[in-house]
């Protein structure tokens, strides 16, 4: 990708941004965020989920 293409690009997603009223650009944000997954997650990948089911199989026996 050229440099000319993208800043032609990241034009085009800015303007599309601005245009877009307030109140969807805020219900947009807060849906994105509530897809996210968990903070230990997103930082640590999947050792926590490891752990907490190793953890949880060894309680149950």
């Amino acid at each position: 990708m050229k440099t000319n293409d993208y800043v032609k690009y990241v034009t085009q997603q800015f303007v599309s941004y601005i245009d877009k009223p307030k109140e969807i650009r805020k219900q947009t944000r807060k849906q994105r965020k509530d897809e996210q997954a968990p903070f230990s997650n997103r930082w640590f990948g999947i050792l926590p989920i490891a752990l907490m089911l190793l953890i949880k199989r060894s309680r149950k026996h």
